[in-house]
């Protein structure tokens, strides 16, 4: 059976992507069990991030009437992702097997009853190097080849998702647990991807309140040998705030792929601030990353500096430099051309750059949250082997916890590593 399946990959996943163009978000369960049955699979099942990245939810079955897919999810399909295997796949970016070596077994909702007497064994969703979800397999055997299968099927499926999920109620509410603001639908509309990279770096960032965001927002774009990256915080926490903060990404994105240069942008920004929304400021973050050298230049326009991390620690005052006034000011004010910095980084170099919700004191009026605690629950992340953006999302977990889990103010972190040669 192995050696059939195996020969079969290749036809098996043209027909799959062949069928996804025309399925639905409701078809695709059964497209890939049908897939995984060809492969000599028993079951296979979607479990996607929400969108704080605190559960695994089982993508839904196909709608009554339709095909009924043994090793459906019983119940609601939702598995925590700092408390199960599945999780443990999605935080690690590794298979998980229903019974590890270490002896872990599937949790309550990770095995079904069609199961019984099969292996099991959970793989990330990978879209380009951010991680969307899990893919829950299962077969008589687990071994080398019938797992070499099952990767080659969740990286399929995770570009199936990825593709979809642009104009998919179905999967976006899969990925919600509860509906939001007016102003965080605006932002999350124009965020890109939490995670980008290549093999030379990687950036990772993650935006709270995630369903009742009010000014902040972040972009990050690959072109060539470059990472462009923008964190913008726009003054006040209501719709005009979103609407700012758009305008400030819209016009940075067509001043750059119009090859304006960072105080170009900065420009556009202000300009379009100034037409469309008037007496509403923010500040930001805007830089350059080159990839192939290491050479990082920015602007700083009012925001808190980026911190540098090197061998665990920050680097003090090394990307320190005196800001630019904040955009958006009154007219008439004197509007000069922001200075362009730069910073040579070494490998393994991390750059953190945040809105100043990061830094708000734990409630009751207590000890602010402190760069230096930034720094060392990234680098202990770092340093246990998880990647870039699990280490982002325990320290949002942190920030969290210290904050009585209700910010006071939008809190976005933007975590880049420039890691060459890896």
């Amino acid at each position: 059976m192995h050696g059939g399946a195996d020969g079969q990959l290749g036809p098996v996943l043209a027909s799959l992507l062949e069928a996804s163009h025309r399925a639905g978000p409701r078809d695709v369960p059964g497209l890939l069990w049908r897939a995984a049955r060809r492969l000599g699979l028993t079951h296979v099942w979607i479990y996607l991030a929400d969108v704080q990245q605190e559960q695994l939810v089982a993508l839904p079955a196909p709608e009554a009437g339709r095909e009924v897919l043994p090793g459906a999810p019983h119940g609601q399909g939702v598995l925590d992702i700092d408390r199960s295997l599945a999780g443990r796949a999605y935080r690690t970016e590794k298979l998980q097997l229903g019974s590890g070596a270490d002896g872990t077994a599937a949790g309550p909702g990770e095995r079904t009853g069609e199961e019984e007497g099969a292996e099991v064994g959970w793989l990330p969703l990978i879209d380009g190097i951010g991680r969307i979800g899990v893919l829950r397999v299962a077969a008589p055997v687990l071994d080398g080849p019938a797992l070499a299968r099952c990767r080659a099927l969740a990286s399929v499926a995770a570009v199936m998702i990825a593709t979809k999920a642009p104009f998919s109620d179905v999967l976006v509410q899969t990925m919600r647990s509860r509906p939001m603001t007016l102003q965080a639908e605006l932002l999350w509309a124009f965020v890109p991807p939490r995670t980008i990279g290549t093999r030379a770096v990687t950036s990772s960032a993650v935006l709270e309140p995630a369903y009742d965001v009010g000014g902040d927002a972040f972009d990050h774009n690959l072109s060539g040998h470059s990472l462009h990256l923008t964190l913008v915080d726009a003054m006040g926490h209501d719709l005009a705030s979103g609407g700012c903060s758009a305008v400030a990404l819209a016009a940075c994105r067509s001043t750059r792929r119009a090859g304006g240069t960072l105080p170009d942008i900065a420009e556009a920004i202000d300009t379009s601030l100034a037409r469309w929304i008037p007496d509403r400021m923010l500040t930001c973050v805007v830089g350059d990353l080159d990839t192939g050298t290491g050479r990082l230049q920015w602007i700083n326009c009012g925001h808190p500096a980026p911190l540098l991390v090197r061998d665990r620690h920050i680097v003090d005052g090394a990307l320190d430099r005196h800001p630019h006034p904040p955009l958006g000011l009154p007219p008439g004010l004197h509007r000069p051309r922001p200075p362009v910095h730069t910073a040579q980084l070494e490998p393994g170099d991390q750059i953190l750059i945040h809105s100043d919700g990061v830094l708000e004191p734990s409630r009751g009026g207590g000890e602010l949250f402190g760069e230096d605690r930034l720094a060392a629950t990234v680098s202990r992340a770092m340093a246990d082997g998880l990647p870039a953006p699990e280490a982002l999302r325990r320290l949002m977990q942190a920030i969290l916890a210290h904050q009585g889990a209700r910010l006071r103010d939008d809190a976005t972190i933007m975590l880049v590593e420039w890691h060459p040669g890896r």
